[in-house]
Formats: C-alpha cells, sequence, structure tokens
C-alpha cells in the first residue's frame, strides 16, 4: 500500500471511530425508542396548532398532525399496548424463523451444511457469494434478516475470517441493496401499484408493468455485488482486523473432520428438505392452487404463499434438523428437541426487549401522522425548486435517502412522495419508472445507516454473539461506507443507465405529450 492510500485509510479510520464512538456513547436502543417515542407525543401537541396547506395524498385533504399528549390518545396508547406489541410484524418473524433454524443449528444440522460448502467455496469469492446470496434473500420477503445475516458471521468465522466482517456485507446485501434483485420479488408490483395511481393523476390512461424498474434492479444486483465486494474487503475488513471475539466459544461453531455418520445424517435430512421443497412447488403449480393470490399470481404480497415465507423457512429447517438430530445423536428425546428451540429463544430475549419498545414509537410515529409531514413538506419543497431533471433525480434520491431515516416502511413513503414526484416530473417528460428507480436507490442506500429500522437492533444482537460490547455506533460505523458509497455510486449508475437509453423495465419509456 502506498503512503497516499496509507493516508486515506488512516483518515477514513479516524472518521469511522469518531463515528463509533459517539454512536456507542448513546443509551442502548431500546431506551432511544423511548426517548424517540416521547419526544414524538411532545412534538405532536406542538405542531398540532399549526396549519398545514399540504395536501395529504392519500386523503386529498390539508395534512394535519394529530396531538398525541390529550387524555384521550394516552387511554387510546395504554388500552392497544400489549396488542401494538403482539402485533409487530418483525418480532413474529424474527422468534418464528429462529425456532426452525434454532432446531437446525443445534441439531448440528447446519454446523454440517456449512463444513460441506465450504470445502467446495474458494475463499476469495466468499464476500460477492454472501452479498448475492442475500440480496437474492429479498424473494422471500424479510429472510434475508432472520437467515442470511447471521449465517453470514458463522460462515465467516468458520473461515478463519473476522464474523462481524460476515455480517456487515450480508447486512449490506440484504437491506442496502434492497432494490437490487434479478429475480422479481413482492415489492416490484407493490410499488408499481402506488406509482400508476400516481401517474393517473396525469394521464388516466396510462398502464405500467408491475416490472416496470426489473433491467435496472437486475444491473444493479452486478454493481452492489462488486461494490460491496470492493467496500468489505478492503475498508470493513483492514478495520476489524484487531477487534477481538469475545464471545462465548461455546456456542460458536467447530469445523472439525465430518464423520460417516454425519455426512449420512445430513444427506438423509437433507433429501426430506428437498422433497418438502417440491412438494411446495407442486403445490403452486395451476391457477387455482391455493398458495396462489386472487390475481393467480404467487409473488403477489397478497398471494398465500408470500404469507407463509416464514412459517416455510420454519417448516425447512425444522423438519431437517429432527431428522438429522436424531440420526446423528445428538437427539434422543423429544424433550432434547424442545431444549434446542429454547436454546434458540435465549439469545432473543434482548431483541424482543428492544421490539416492545421500538413498536411502541413506531406506533407513535405512524398516528401523529409527523412522518407523512416530512415526506410531503419535503417534496413539496423540492417541488418548488424546480430544478432540471438531473437534479431533480439527484434531488428525490437524497430526500428519500433522509425520510429513509425516520419512515421505515419502503411502500409506506412511496405512497407518501410517490403522488407528488410521479406527476411532477411527467410534465418533465421524466416516466414514472424511472421516478420510481430513483426513489428505490434512494431508499434502499439509506437502510442499514437508521438505528430506526425495526431490524437494526437484531443485527446488533448477531454482532455481540461475537464480539459482546457492540453497540450501535459500532454498526452504524461498519455500515458507513456501504451506504455512502451506495447512495454517490448507484445514483450515478442510474444517471448513466438512464443516458445511455437503457430499458428499465418490460415497457417502453413514458413520454408527457404535454
Amino acid at each position: 500500500m502506498s503512503a497516499e492510500q496509507q493516508t486515506n485509510t488512516k483518515g477514513i479510520d479516524k472518521f469511522l471511530n469518531g463515528i463509533e464512538r459517539v454512536g456507542n456513547k448513546l443509551p442502548d436502543p431500546a431506551i432511544i425508542f423511548l426517548i424517540a417515542m416521547i419526544t414524538i407525543w411532545v412534538l405532536s401537541a406542538i405542531l398540532s396548532q399549526v396549519t398545514f396547506t399540504s395536501l395529504d395524498p392519500r386523503t386529498g385533504d390539508a395534512i394535519v398532525v394529530n396531538n398525541l399528549l390529550t387524555l384521550e390518545a394516552f387511554a387510546q396508547f395504554l388500552s392497544s399496548m400489549v396488542k401494538t406489541f403482539t402485533g409487530f410484524a418483525p418480532l413474529g418473524v424474527v422468534l418464528v424463523a429462529m425456532l426452525g433454524v434454532g432446531m437446525a443449528e443445534n441439531s448440528g444440522y447446519i454446523n454440517t451444511a456449512l463444513k460441506l460448502m465450504l470445502k467446495r467455496t474458494p475463499k476469495v469469492l466468499l464476500t460477492p457469494c454472501v452479498i448475492l446470496i442475500a440480496i437474492i434473500s429479498h424473494t422471500a420477503v424479510d429472510a434475508g434478516y432472520v437467515l442470511v445475516i447471521p449465517l453470514a458471521g458463522v460462515i465467516f468465522f468458520a473461515m478463519g475470517r473476522h464474523p462481524l466482517v460476515g455480517i456487515a456485507a450480508a447486512f449490506a446485501g440484504v437491506s442496502g441493496g434492497f432494490s437490487a434483485n434479478f429475480i422479481p420479488s413482492g415489492i416490484d408490483p407493490l410499488l408499481q401499484s402506488f406509482t400508476q395511481s400516481a401517474a393517473h393523476i396525469i394521464d388516466p390512461d396510462l398502464a405500467i408493468n408491475p416490472l416496470n424498474n426489473w433491467f435496472f434492479t437486475s444491473a444493479s444486483t452486478l454493481f452492489i455485488v462488486l461494490v460491496g465486494w470492493y467496500i468489505t474487503d478492503k475498508i470493513i475488513e483492514p478495520r476489524l482486523k484487531d477487534v477481538k471475539i469475545d464471545g462465548d466459544t461455546e456456542d460458536l461453531p467447530s469445523f472439525d473432520e465430518i464423520g460417516a455418520q454425519e455426512r449420512k445424517s445430513f444427506y438423509v435430512a437433507s433429501t426430506v428438505m428437498l422433497v418438502g421443497i417440491a412438494l411446495l412447488v407442486a403445490a403452486t403449480v395451476g391457477e387455482e392452487s391455493a398458495f396462489r393470490g386472487t390475481n393467480g399470481s404467487l409473488t403477489d404480497f397478497s398471494a398465500p404463499l408470500m404469507q407463509s415465507i416464514v412459517p416455510l423457512i420454519f417448516l425447512l429447517f425444522w423438519v431437517p434438523g429432527i431428522v438429522y438430530g436424531f440420526m446423528v445423536g445428538t437427539f434422543t428425546s423429544t424433550k432434547d428437541m424442545v431444549q434446542a428451540m429454547t436454546k434458540s429463544m435465549n439469545g432473543m430475549a434482548y431483541y424482543i426487549v428492544m421490539a416492545f419498545f421500538c413498536a411502541l414509537f413506531i406506533s407513535a410515529f405512524g398516528k401523529s401522522n409527523l412522518g407523512a409531514l416530512l415526506a410531503i413538506e419535503g417534496a413539496e419543497v423540492l417541488k418548488a425548486l424546480a430544478l432540471p431533471s438531473s437534479i431533480t433525480i439527484i434531488g428525490i434520491i437524497i430526500l428519500t435517502g433522509f425520510v429513509n431515516l425516520f419512515v421505515g416502511s419502503s411502500s409506506a413513503k412511496w405512497a407518501l412522495l410517490g403522488p407528488i414526484f410521479v406527476p411532477m416530473l411527467m410534465q418533465l417528460g421524466i416516466s414514472p419508472d424511472l421516478t420510481q428507480a430513483a426513489y428505490r436507490v434512494g431508499d434502499s442506500s439509506s437502510n442499514i445507516i437508521t438505528p430506526l429500522m425495526p431490524y437494526f437492533p437484531l443485527v446488533v444482537v448477531y454482532c455481540q454473539k461475537y464480539v459482546k460490547d457492540t453497540g450501535i455506533g459500532t454498526l452504524i460505523a461498519l455500515m458507513i461506507p456501504y451506504s455512502i458509497v451506495f447512495l454517490i455510486g448507484w445514483t450515478l449508475f442510474l444517471l448513466a443507465y438512464w443516458g445511455l437509453g437503457f430499458p428499465l423495465g418490460l415497457q417502453a419509456s413514458y413520454v408527457y405529450p404535454g
């Protein structure tokens, strides 16, 4: 490494070390959510007295902030607290999936699978393979958060690399590369539905293909893999080389030689899994399949198959785990099975506490309407600036990234921003497809640096398995290089892709006739 490169690296390290120090001085994530919730209450009381002229695109009425400090609002808060917590979507996703994964892990099935896989994976290609798998996991909704990210830490540890490097790479692929995937997923038609509704404000006859960004998201897959590979190996791994792994070594995987019985048990258990997958595939064949949505689609969010992803993850790990455990001798009774699942839940206690306060905060933020106010007012300011087309696209990306720090749901943000951005840019001759693509870039790039994202505390828990004092600042410092490079690089990639005339999706670009 040259002297100039060393200076640059030290400069980056100083910046990230500063971020880490400041971040780790913040209160525990659970307390941050509590403080944020109280702040929302106070702001809602203040801003509820202000009259806003901007229209809420969901209702057509002027945006109104709801006061959460009234006696009625507090009574509603208390009466719905339990339901708010138990209805918190990420909580059920994580716990159900971890019950199945815990069975497979504690039986030894996953350990043996990793041993066999690592023998066939060149070490130099480990990082891009992990990022690619993380990106593909979007097809299975939130499977990447509960499956790919923790397994990436295990795999990197087994390969003699720092496990936090693997977790960071997988998190970057799952969350930072959320809009990069060559396999269509439920998010595509969901966003398209909002885009088409917004486009009808200008052109009521315009039909937008559900895969209106598919070519771009497919091309983005290669971009995210290559850029993520470079950041992981050249920035993140050197930064973590001196960070000591001080987790409980008894809970970390051991990778000795595979015995004959282990190998036989693994192949039998895997065959059971494949048979289960084959039966599932057979059950989805035909338009009348019970797993399809009302429109015959398998990938629509309303389709029973998409609603069953987490239970399927549970079964596809739980059953092979049981088969492997009894064949290899890890399990000798049903009590061992229950203990294996109980052990997997022990590590979730901290996350459950954080999820409680996170659920209350997100509920308060939604009820106050402050998220809608932030998105709409920001969009109106950008609209009033009347900037050139390419600069406006950059503005959309930056504004989306900023709003994403406070409003996590991709579809909820687009429901607010789409009706403003899409008609505005259509009148500039910019297709709704391009506007939606710009939104997706901004949304994905900032996912990995906001502790208010529901799965962010869970990733902190994954890291603490290996490095006990991992805090919010540690994870943010690891993810900032990905976020910055993704934001800048992906924006330039989109502008170049558009400028060269490449198609965004499965239809011709829209040209405003006015």
